[in-house]
């Protein structure tokens, strides 16, 4: 894609301005060899999904970095970290996503990520240490949550890993969830998106509750599942409906 994606984009969701004026930030290859694609991807995808507001630009230009980072697009990445930043997330949040989501889809994930990522922070002048490092003040710890989540998997797996369960308890949330640079909301967000994008809705009740436990509205969920169709494939949203529906009726 090419790199003033982010700002058409934007101009398209903020102003309704005509589809045409975003087809052009799609490769030409797009129009000469799938004409409708092309008008898909004009029409429906920005057109009408990217100008939806039940979910803003800035937490839909999040929602597609984690299902495009933890499908290892990284051909694509760079046009939506241009897309994210200029939408308003900072630096910092891709940053602690980036961190964040190794966790959820794996090192070599990240890694790619990061990769892809550098060309344009070094283009605007983003150094390392204008990001946030290993050292932080975390962020308070909801004990009685963490209680419940603990007990929980003891109760299940102590004896299967316990490796597994002490890093999942020391390092993921006692450690990643709490550090500040990430919104909590923002982080059940990214890891929902991840769990659907990688076709894993076993693990999304969990952190579907959490998400709105965090702030996210079901609204926004849904909007979430929408977008994401067209990112992940209508299969994985599908598969994902359930889930969500369920943890909707329960609440």
């Amino acid at each position: 894609m090419k790199k003033h994606l982010a700002a058409s984009a934007i101009a398209f969701a903020a102003t309704g301005a005509q589809a045409q004026d975003v087809a052009t930030t799609f490769p030409d290859a797009v129009a000469r060899v799938a004409p409708a694609l092309q008008a898909y991807s004009t029409d429906d995808l920005m057109g009408a999904v990217w100008s939806d507001e039940t979910l803003s630009v800035r937490d839909r230009a999040l929602v597609t970095f984690a299902a495009l980072m933890t499908r290892h697009e990284t051909e694509s990445l760079g046009a939506y970290v241009e897309l994210a930043l200029d939408a308003g997330v900072t630096p910092a949040e891709l940053s602690e996503t980036i961190t964040h989501l190794a966790f959820y889809t794996g090192w070599g994930n990240a890694t790619a990520a990061a990769e892809a990522m550098a060309p344009i922070y070094e283009d605007r002048g983003i150094a390392a240490t204008d990001l946030p490092g290993a050292e932080v003040d975390f962020l308070p710890l909801n004990e009685e949550a963490e209680a419940a989540r603990e007990e929980t998997v003891q109760s299940n797996f102590a004896n299967v890993s316990p490796g597994v369960v002490a890093t999942t308890r020391d390092i993921l949330f006692n450690d990643l969830w709490l550090r500040p640079d990430l919104a909590p909301r923002d982080r059940s967000l990214v890891t929902v998106a991840a769990l659907i994008a990688a076709g894993q809705p076993e693990q999304m009740t969990f952190h579907l509750n959490r998400a709105m436990d965090n702030g996210l509205t079901q609204e926004e969920a849904g909007a979430m599942l929408s977008h994401l169709a067209f990112y992940a494939g209508w299969p994985k949203v599908f598969s994902a409906m359930p889930v969500a529906k369920q943890v909707f009726e329960s609440r």
